[in-house]
């Protein structure tokens, strides 16, 4: 039993250090993870790192090709659409689900993630901003008994983390998230959920239109 445990804690380890590692560039898109490279940086065996490119291909990171292995996944106007289509159905339900159930000490909760993001925007600590933008979202559905749509959108959100870095990467950008997200708190305070909803699916186009220029070089 404490052999399994360990063997579980260094795998989580494991696709901590591997995934910051593609979501801040330092494994660009269409770079090839050699598992018995990754294995002597991380001074681990190849089981762990097999384990873990496996998980990795399931959150969209990685892809696993024949003769080829394991390869980044390139930033895609595909993936863009695939991706925020699904936050555009799913978030707005989990908000309306939500919202109403929030007490003060959740929407003291929201202030503090808030401050949390638009400090790390501030000092510019890129590795964060995806990070705390999942977990200010996550934060105002938590209250919805939508345990799979929660799960599905955690999902998702952490798949956007690489575009958001990107989206992030100029200053009207970050104001304009700033500025939504604070409106949507705001919203969420005056009790106006239906308001939030279709200020939420405008927030979340309006990042999409933004990657999308980015990933096409229009930005």
């Amino acid at each position: 039993m404490a052999l399994k445990l360990k063997h579980k804690t260094l795998s989580g380890a494991l696709i901590t250090e591997i995934r910051q590692a593609i979501l801040s560039g330092k494994y660009a898109g269409g770079t090839q993870l050699r598992q018995d490279a990754l294995a002597e940086t991380y001074g681990v065996s190849r089981i762990p790192v097999r384990e873990v490119l496996f998980q990795l291909e399931a959150e969209g990171l990685v892809k696993i090709l024949p003769q080829k292995g394991a390869i980044v996944s390139e930033l895609s106007r595909a993936e863009i659409d695939d991706v925020f289509d699904l936050r555009i159905m799913l978030e707005p339900r989990l908000l309306l689900a939500s919202a109403p159930a929030l007490n003060e000490k959740d929407l003291a909760e929201l202030d503090e993630r808030q401050a949390d993001y638009v400090k790390a925007i501030a000092s510019g600590e890129r590795d964060e901003y995806g990070r705390l933008n999942a977990d200010l979202h996550m934060a105002m559905y938590h209250r919805a008994d939508m345990p799979r749509s929660q799960q599905i959108v955690a999902s998702l959100l952490q798949t956007s983390d690489r575009y958001t870095r990107l989206q992030l990467s100029n200053e009207a950008a970050m104001e304009k998230a700033m500025f939504e997200h604070a409106e949507l708190i705001g919203l969420i305070r005056a009790r106006r959920f239906e308001k939030a909803g279709e200020l939420l699916v405008t927030h979340i186009g309006s990042v999409r239109e933004d990657l999308i220029k980015v990933v096409e070089g229009r930005g």
